[in-house]
């Protein structure tokens, strides 16, 4: 079947096939969400690079990290040529600029889009510091909300703004946006000073070092991501998960909620959910991307 995304002729196939056992949900089922959301998104990956989470025949089939953009992509797809030094060659990395790439990637079946923290433009400059809030065996997304909440008070009393979006699967992400020439040596020291700074503040609660003993009962502050070489789940993606639950924006007044209440569920979001958020309330996101943050000095 060939579509018109944008002016881009693209063809998708194996419309019918189920990617969600436990839900149903079909590959249409998620091209139609990511051409619905495909706008808002773009704006997230755009000149970013790609990194493509494959899962041809669905969550419950064989799987496959891709860095390198692979072959039979289409013509006026862009990439970027980056230098490994591990495999001491350049990798293509696909650059979804457009709505049609994103639909191109989902149709080959990348499930999950991540992406850098950088843009092709400052290959060693992010646009943000991020926190992955990941919770250890008997805790969940209640105690990632409070921990985020932490960060938010943090940040706050140091004159910055961080906006808050769900990693679709147990945990929170917390995004400080810089957008300026700060680079990854700085962020990354950064983030990991934040990091042990709560744990020993609250060190029955979260945890900063990754071994998973260390995390039973507590909420890792994983500050590892601020480098080059890692990619975050990009805002808007789907998760592999049993269920195709979705990468969120969402308020501070929304995480407040959790923890006052409880209800892990209350930021548990769906491909519809996500539409009728932005529908409601835009892209909660769009701030991480333009507003420009110096981080205090001293």
């Amino acid at each position: 079947m060939a579509l018109d995304v944008g002016g881009r002729e693209l063809r998708v196939t194996s419309l019918d096939r189920v990617l969600y056992p436990e839900t149903g949900t079909t590959k249409a089922d998620l091209l139609g969400y990511y051409a619905r959301v495909g706008p808002v998104m773009v704006e997230h990956l755009r000149d970013r690079l790609l990194h493509l989470h494959r899962y041809p025949e669905g969550v419950d089939g064989p799987r496959f990290w891709q860095k390198q953009c692979p072959d039979g992509r289409p013509d006026w797809l862009p990439t970027a040529p980056i230098w490994s030094r591990d495999k001491q060659a350049f990798i293509e990395y696909c650059l979804a600029n457009e709505p049609a790439a994103v639909l191109w990637a989902v149709n080959i079946g990348s499930l999950e889009l991540h992406t850098s923290l950088h843009t092709v433009h400052d290959l060693m400059r992010p646009t943000a510091i991020a926190f992955d809030l990941d919770p250890g065996e008997g805790v969940g997304l209640v105690e990632c909300c409070d921990v985020g909440l932490r960060l938010r008070d943090l940040f706050a009393g140091a004159g910055l703004r961080s906006f808050a979006k769900t990693s679709g699967s147990k945990g929170l992400q917390v995004y400080v946006p810089l957008n300026t020439s700060v680079a990854y040596a700085e962020t990354k020291a950064i983030a990991r000073r934040v990091a042990e700074m709560l744990e020993a503040r609250w060190p029955e609660l979260i945890v900063s070092r990754m071994a998973k003993a260390a995390r039973r009962g507590r909420v890792l502050i994983d500050w590892s991501q601020n480098t080059e070489h890692k990619s975050t789940v990009c805002a808007y993606s789907v998760r592999a998960k049993a269920r195709p639950t979705v990468s969120t924006p969402v308020m501070w007044s929304e995480v407040e909620q959790v923890v006052e209440g409880g209800d892990p569920g209350a930021l548990v979001f769906g491909m519809d959910d996500v539409l009728a958020r932005v529908s409601e309330h835009g892209d909660l996101f769009a701030d991480v991307l333009t507003r420009r943050q110096a981080w205090p000095s001293g």
